[in-house]
C-alpha cells in the first residue's frame, strides 16, 4: 500500500489558540489517522494516510492555521505506517528544560460577541465569555504546558455543558482553558469604596447607571483594574485627575466601535485595522474639533488615546452606557496597576466611588499597549497587552541572557535560541511596588521560557535600581557575569535588533537622559554603532542643568541655564527686564511667580513679549511698555533670587551637571517661548511644544546653528539658535511659528551631522531611536530629509523607541559581547 506516516513538529505560539482542534479537524477532513499532542516545547503530530492526503494536510497546516497561531517552524519526517485506526488528541507532555511560546491576551472575537448579545444564548451578557480564539491567556498562566490546572481558572469546575464543549474536538471551545458560563464561571460583584458589597440584581446595569451619573468606577479587567468615568463630563474627569494626582498627563478613552471613534477623531485605514486587531491597543488619533470628549481628558494635546472594547464586560458596558468612557490604569500616578480585589480596595478606594470586581484571579499585571501610526508604520510607545510575551526574532542564535532595562518605562529582556522575550511594560522602578512587580514578572518569564541566565546586562547609570538589581544578582551567585551597556548604544542596538540588522549604522539617539561614558548626561548622540560596540562621532554641546534632576521638572531653570551659558551674563542681564539694583520694585513677587503647571495653558494665558502692544496673561506685566523693553517674559516671571541662585550654581558647577541632551533642549525652548515652564509628567514641555508647532506652517524655515569639529567629533553649537529664538520673541513672532521653525532646525541638524559622519565613514544607513522620536512632527520632517540625502532609515517597529525598548538593545549587545 502507499500509506505513509508523517512525524511533524510545529513550533511557535500554538498553545491556547485552538491549534489542536484545528489539527484534529484537518486530519479528519483529509481522512488521516494518528494523534496530536502538546509538549513543553512544541506540538507533535503523527498522521498516516496516502501521500497525496498528507501533502494536502501539510499545505493546510501552514495556510489555514487559526487566527491567533503564529507558526515559527515546521519539521517533517516520513516513516513506515503504524497501527492507527482513528485520529485523537493526546494529553500534554511536560519535558524538563523545554518551553513553548505563550500567547498574549486577545480581544473578544466576533463569534463570542454574537453570543453575548444573543438573548437566546446561554452566555447572553456573560462578561467572561471566551473561546480558543480570544480571551485571557498570559495574565492567567502560572506555568506551562498551558492547561487549566496551571492557570487561575483551576478553582472553577466546569458544568456539564462547558465540559462537553471543552471535550469536543469540533467545538471552538475545545480545550479553551478559561472556558466558563454563568452557571459555573467567574462572577461580577459591585463594591462601594469601603469594599462592602452593593446588593444589585443586575450588576452591569447598576454600573451603567453609576457611570451615567458621573461616578468613577474601578473596573477589574484582564491585567488589572482600570479607572472609568464618563469622558464627556468635565467635572468628573477633573475629579478623577485630582484624586489620582495626575493633573495633566493624558487619559485614554474607550469607545464602542470604529463609527464612534470617527465621531471624535480622524481614523485612517491602518489606524482602523490597529484599533480592531486582536491586540486591540490604545491608538493615538488626531482629535476632531467637534468631539464631545471634554478637554480635561488630554489637556493641550491634539490627539486622543483611543481603544475599542477588548473584553465582553467592556462591550456590554460600552453598548449600554452609550458614552465614550475614560479608561485609565487603576493606580496612583507612578505606581503599578492594582491587580487583586483586596489590593484594589486598599489602593483605589480614595480614587473610585465604586469597584466593579470579579473572582477570576489575575496572575500577571498587564497594562494596555499604546501605539501610533506615523508615515504608514505602526509604532509602539508602550508594549504590553496583546503583544507581550510574544518574542522578537533575533538575527542570530542567542545565549541565555538577562537584560535589566532602564529605570523609567522599564522592561526586562530574556534571550535564548533566536528569541528575545521582552517583558510587558513594568513601569518606573523608583517605587517599591514596581520593583516587586519587576522581580515577580522576571521569575514568571524564567519559569515559562526555561531560562537560567548566567550573563546579566544592565545600564551604566550607577544609581538605577535595575543596575543595583544586576549587582545584587552577581553578589548572590558567583557564576553570573555582568555586561554594562551605555544607554544610547542600547537604544541603537534595540533599533537594530528590532529590524534584524547587524551591520554598522549611524545611530541617532535622542532622549532626555542617559549616563555617558565620560560621566556626563548624554541625550543628543550621533554614534557609529553595531551590536559589538560604538564610537561617539557627534553630539550636542554640553550645557549646564542647574539643579540637576530637579531641573527636569522645571524647564524654566533649563532655559535660564542655557541662556546664561550661551549668551553670557551681560546679554542675559539685559533680557531680565529688571535692573540689578532694585529687583523688588520692578516686579510683583508672589503672584507672578512661574505659573507653569498650575494653570491649563489656554491662548489667553500665553504670555508673549510684544513691543508697544498690550501683553495679555495672568497679569499685565507691570504696564511697562517702553519701546526699549526687550525683557523676556520668562525671565520677568522668575524671582530674581532664584535667577541669582541659578547663576551661582552654573558658576560653581555645584549641583549643575553637564548634559548634551536633545530632550532638555526641547524643554528649554518650550519654557523660553512660554509654552510650558514646569511639568507634571515626563516630556510634557516637549509634547506641548510639538502640539503648538502644528498650528503654524513654517515651510522650510529654520534657525541658524553651527557644527564644530573637535578631535573628529562633530559638536552642534547652539548659541546662534537660542539668540535667533530670543530675537523672534522680541519681535513678537507667534509662539507656533517659533516652535515649527525649531522642529525644522532639529530635523536639519540630524541630517547635517549624519552627512558629515557618512562622509568620514561611508555608512549610508541611519537608525533613529530614543524617546525624542515619539515626536511625530520631528520624525515626519527628519526621515524624508535623510532619505533624500541618500540614507536608508531604520525606525522601531516591535518595541518602543523610548526606554521601554532599552532591554532588547542591552540583550543584543550582551549576546554579541565576548563575555
Amino acid at each position: 500500500s502507499n500509506v505513509e506516516l508523517a512525524r511533524i513538529n510545529v513550533r511557535g505560539v500554538i498553545q491556547g489558540v485552538g491549534f489542536r482542534p484545528f489539527i484534529y479537524q484537518l486530519a479528519t477532513r483529509h481522512g488521516l489517522a494518528g494523534w496530536v499532542c502538546n509538549t513543553s516545547e512544541d506540538v507533535k503530530i503523527e498522521v498516516q494516510g496516502e501521500r497525496k492526503n498528507l501533502d494536502c494536510f501539510l499545505k493546510d497546516l501552514e495556510g489555514k492555521a487559526p487566527p491567533l497561531a503564529h507558526i515559527e517552524g515546521i519539521s517533517v519526517s516520513y516513516h513506515p505506517p503504524a497501527d492507527y485506526k482513528k485520529f485523537e488528541i493526546r494529553h500534554s507532555i511536560a519535558r524538563a528544560g523545554k518551553y513553548q511560546l505563550v500567547s498574549p491576551d486577545i480581544a473578544t472575537c466576533q463569534l463570542c460577541l454574537k453570543e453575548i448579545f444573543d438573548e437566546q444564548d446561554r452566555r447572553y451578557r456573560y462578561p467572561f465569555t471566551n473561546c480558543t480564539n480570544c480571551g485571557p491567556r498570559f495574565t492567567i498562566i502560572e506555568d506551562i504546558p498551558y492547561d487549566r490546572p496551571k492557570t487561575t481558572m483551576r478553582s472553577f469546575q466546569m458544568c456539564p455543558q462547558c465540559q462537553a464543549e471543552y471535550d469536543n474536538p469540533l467545538d471552538r471551545r475545545f480545550h479553551a482553558q478559561p472556558n466558563a458560563c454563568p452557571k459555573c464561571g467567574p462572577q461580577l460583584e459591585l463594591l462601594d469604596a469601603k469594599g462592602k458589597r452593593v446588593d444589585e440584581k443586575d450588576i452591569i446595569a447598576a454600573a451603567v447607571r453609576l457611570l451615567s451619573k458621573g461616578k468613577i468606577l474601578a473596573i477589574k479587567g484582564l491585567g488589572g483594574y482600570l479607572l472609568a468615568c464618563d469622558a464627556t463630563n468635565q467635572k468628573t474627569v477633573e475629579l478623577l485627575r485630582h484624586r489620582k494626582r495626575r493633573p495633566f498627563k493624558p487619559l485614554a478613552i474607550m469607545v464602542a466601535g470604529i463609527e464612534e471613534a470617527r465621531k471624535h477623531c480622524q481614523v485612517s485605514a491602518e489606524e482602523e485595522r490597529l484599533l480592531s486587531s486582536p491586540e486591540s491597543p490604545i491608538v493615538l488619533l488626531w482629535r476632531k474639533p467637534e468631539s464631545t470628549v471634554c478637554q480635561a481628558v488630554a489637556p493641550n494635546l491634539k490627539y486622543l488615546g483611543v481603544m475599542l472594547p477588548y473584553t465582553p464586560l467592556h462591550h456590554i458596558l460600552m453598548r449600554e452606557t452609550g458614552l465614550p468612557l475614560v479608561m485609565t490604569s487603576g493606580n496612583l500616578s507612578e505606581e503599578p496597576i492594582a491587580r487583586d480585589n483586596d489590593e484594589a480596595i486598599r489602593r483605589l478606594s480614595d480614587i473610585a466611588d465604586y469597584l466593579l470586581a470579579h473572582n477570576r484571579d489575575i496572575y500577571s499585571r498587564y497594562d494596555d499597549s499604546v501605539t501610533l501610526v506615523e508615515m504608514g508604520k505602526v509604532q509602539l510607545t508602550r508594549r504590553a497587552r496583546g503583544y507581550a510575551p510574544y518574542p522578537i526574532r533575533l538575527p542570530f542564535d542567542a545565549r541565555e541572557i538577562l537584560a535589566c532595562g532602564a529605570e523609567e518605562k522599564n522592561t526586562f529582556c530574556l534571550t535564548r535560541d533566536n528569541y528575545a522575550f521582552v517583558s510587558q511594560h513594568i513601569g518606573d522602578l523608583e517605587n517599591l511596588e514596581t520593583m516587586e512587580h519587576f522581580e515577580a514578572t522576571l521569575e514568571l518569564y524564567k519559569r515559562l521560557f526555561r531560562i537560567q541566565p548566567k550573563i546579566v546586562a544592565y545600564d551604566m547609570h550607577p544609581e538605577y535600581l535595575s543596575t543595583k538589581f544586576a549587582m545584587e544578582l552577581a553578589e548572590k551567585s558567583k557564576d553570573i557575569r555582568l555586561v554594562p551597556v551605555q544607554h544610547h548604544h542600547a537604544h541603537i542596538a534595540s533599533c537594530l535588533a528590532d529590524n534584524g540588522v547587524e551591520s554598522l549604522v549611524i545611530g541617532v539617539s535622542l532622549d532626555g537622559t542617559g549616563y555617558g561614558t565620560d560621566g556626563h548626561i548624554w541625550g543628543g548622540e550621533f554614534l557609529v554603532a553595531d551590536l559589538k560596540g560604538f564610537s561617539r562621532l557627534g553630539h550636542l554641546e554640553y550645557l549646564p542643568l542647574p539643579g540637576g534632576a530637579a531641573a527636569i521638572k522645571k524647564p524654566y531653570r533649563i532655559a535660564i541655564g542655557y541662556l546664561l551659558k550661551l549668551l553670557g551674563e551681560d546679554a542675559f542681564n539685559s533680557l531680565t527686564g529688571h535692573s540689578e539694583e532694585t529687583p523688588s520694585k520692578s516686579r510683583c513677587h508672589s503672584e507672578s511667580r512661574f505659573v507653569g503647571a498650575k494653570n491649563l495653558r489656554a491662548p489667553s494665558l500665553s504670555l508673549r513679549v510684544t513691543r508697544g502692544k498690550q501683553v495679555t496673561g495672568k497679569k499685565r506685566m507691570m504696564g511697562r511698555k517702553q519701546a526699549n523693553d526687550y525683557g523676556l517674559d520668562l525671565l520677568k516671571k522668575v524671582d530674581p533670587i532664584e535667577i541669582d541662585l541659578i547663576k551661582r550654581q552654573i558658576q560653581t558647577g555645584l549641583n549643575s551637571p553637564l548634559t548634551s541632551s536633545m530632550g532638555r533642549l526641547f524643554d528649554a525652548v518650550s519654557a523660553l517661548i512660554g509654552v510650558r515652564g514646569e511639568i507634571d509628567y515626563d516630556a510634557q514641555a516637549a509634547i506641548e511644544l510639538e502640539m503648538i508647532a502644528y498650528e503654524a506652517d513654517a515651510g522650510d524655515n529654520a534657525y541658524p546653528y553651527s557644527v564644530a569639529e573637535c578631535d573628529g567629533v562633530s559638536i552642534v553649537q547652539l548659541k546662534e539658535l537660542l539668540s535667533a529664538i530670543v530675537l523672534d520673541l522680541q519681535q513678537g513672532i507667534p509662539q507656533a511659528e517659533i516652535a515649527a521653525k525649531f522642529h525644522n532646525t532639529v530635523a536639519n541638524m540630524i541630517c547635517r551631522v549624519c552627512k558629515v559622519i557618512s562622509a568620514k565613514t561611508g555608512i549610508k544607513q541611519v537608525a533613529l531611536s530614543g524617546g525624542v522620536f515619539q515626536n511625530r512632527l520631528l520624525l515626519r520632517k527628519a526621515a524624508p530629509l535623510l532619505k533624500s540625502a541618500g540614507f536608508s532609515v531604520l525606525t522601531h517597529q516591535q518595541v518602543p523607541c523610548n526606554d521601554g525598548g532599552i532591554s532588547l538593545g542591552q540583550a543584543a549587545i550582551a549576546n554579541r559581547s565576548n563575555v
